[in-house]
């Protein structure tokens, strides 16, 4: 029996706030307010968790001199009705006063997105969208399954991404704007199998 793939579960249709956000219970879950309508985001896939591991440690071994580095759970506040949890996102060091003990409050210099199947297309569409309107510099996205990386961009003074970069497996992962980054994309996305283990 093959199992259903996790989706976002959207708990009411629409006018959800921060105030209200900050008023939901602990109860473990991970939820993002998504122009007003507030979904629950499913548990990511152990894969998910080692790949993201893999590329934070990445990145802090290179970066974090220059910026200050998260991973989920964390939220980014870009709007009254809208909050994020990136995969992974960056702060230029200059720009640390967005830090609130809460929340990032303001958008991030880089974001990082790790795709699956149950999140693929709206890591294309709707959160490419969102984190391009609000200020998100650069954005990439991750595929561990396609071994790339897809990499975004601002347009000048205007609140649209254009394609950088799409790196393959063998190509080596730079960006103008965060000059710190640079790995080749199938040691940082490929988990290596042990014995009696799987990747």
């Amino acid at each position: 029996m093959t199992k259903k793939k996790p989706q976002p579960v959207r708990i009411k249709e629409n006018n959800w706030t921060i105030d209200e956000y900050y008023r939901l219970p602990e109860d473990g879950n991970q939820y993002e307010i998504i122009n007003g309508v507030l979904e629950m985001k499913p548990s990511p896939s152990t894969t998910h968790q080692r790949i993201s591991h893999k590329l934070e440690r990445t990145l802090t071994d290179s970066c974090e001199s220059e910026y200050i580095i998260f991973d989920a759970p964390i939220d980014v506040v870009l709007s009254e009705k809208e909050t994020r949890q990136p995969d992974i996102l960056l702060i230029h060091r200059s720009r640390e006063h967005i830090i609130e003990e809460h929340a990032i409050v303001g958008p991030p210099d880089l974001v990082i997105e790790i795709i699956s199947p149950s999140t693929a297309k709206q890591d294309r569409t709707e959160k490419l969208e969102s984190y391009a309107s609000f200020g998100v510099a650069e954005y990439w996205i991750a595929d561990h399954a396609n071994l790339t990386i897809e990499q975004y961009g601002l347009r000048k003074e205007e609140s649209r991404y254009q394609l950088l970069n799409f790196f393959a497996q063998d190509d080596t992962v730079f960006s103008e704007r965060i000059a710190c980054a640079s790995f080749v994309v199938k040691d940082v996305l490929t988990i290596k199998k042990t014995r009696g283990g799987s990747s």
